[in-house]
């Protein structure tokens, strides 16, 4: 029952907006699967809206690696027969960003929500970045409803904190996240630089890890006077790929 929730993971390529490359937070990814010598992984990029790019930039990144790689569209219907079964075939889902409020609601529609609970319990390793980091936790902090962040918080809860991504790069996440776990919409949370992955086993943090030097994640938990409390959590830094 694995999970990694990241503030990153693809990389941007100079050739184009869809020319991806594989970053060492995805590779972490397939590593928590056992690093299969032909991993089965899956993206899922409903957040985005099933973007094109999207997926074109995710299987070029695999390209001419021995992966075998598939994606799950819902726009404007599902691409595969049975979603539950794909799924639960993988050995990596990988979550892409965008908005995770309307990822969720379309999730629950097609009952996908419940899918990915049966992956998770079964040893899929669920992974993904943003919107498919916030998705896994209780809730977290969102762009979904606006310009203005504002709070999430109907997540599939599979791990019982709140979230926050995109730290270090989008100024207005770090006090709203005090502020909603300070007032108790949120419960204790877990946040990352962007960069930065957290490894959780079941519902426990493992460790966190990251792609850069400097990014750092976070614990934020409510005080005894009602403050947030945030702890440094210092990650372990992924070997670059060759």
């Amino acid at each position: 029952m694995k999970i990694l929730a990241t503030s990153g993971g693809f990389l941007p390529s100079d050739t184009g907006p869809s020319h991806w490359r594989r970053g060492p937070l995805v590779e972490h990814a397939i590593e928590l699967a056992g690093s299969p010598q032909q991993p089965k992984i899956c993206h899922v990029g409903t957040a985005h809206g099933d973007a094109v790019a999207g997926v074109a930039g995710f299987y070029r990144a695999f390209a001419g690696s021995g992966a075998r790689t598939s994606h799950l569209e819902l726009f404007t219907m599902p691409n595969v027969p049975d979603i539950r079964a794909h799924l639960l075939d993988q050995d990596v889902i990988w979550v892409g960003g965008g908005s995770v409020a309307n990822l969720l609601a379309v999730w629950r529609v097609h009952e996908v929500d419940a899918v990915m609970r049966e992956c998770w319990e079964s040893g899929v390793v669920l992974a993904g970045v943003s919107a498919g980091s916030i998705c896994w936790h209780l809730g977290g902090t969102t762009d979904s409803f606006g310009r203005r962040l504002q709070a999430v918080t109907n997540g599939l809860a599979l791990l019982p904190y709140g979230n926050g991504v995109h730290y270090d790069s989008e100024e207005e996440r770090r006090p709203l996240l005090h502020r909603l776990v300070a007032d108790g919409t949120l419960p204790t949370s877990y946040a990352t630089d962007d960069g930065v992955g957290l490894s959780y086993e079941g519902t426990e943090l493992v460790e966190a890890v990251a792609d850069r030097p400097g990014a750092s994640a976070y614990r934020i938990e409510r005080g005894g006077d009602g403050n947030a409390v945030e702890t440094r959590i210092e990650p372990r830094l992924l070997p670059a790929l060759g």
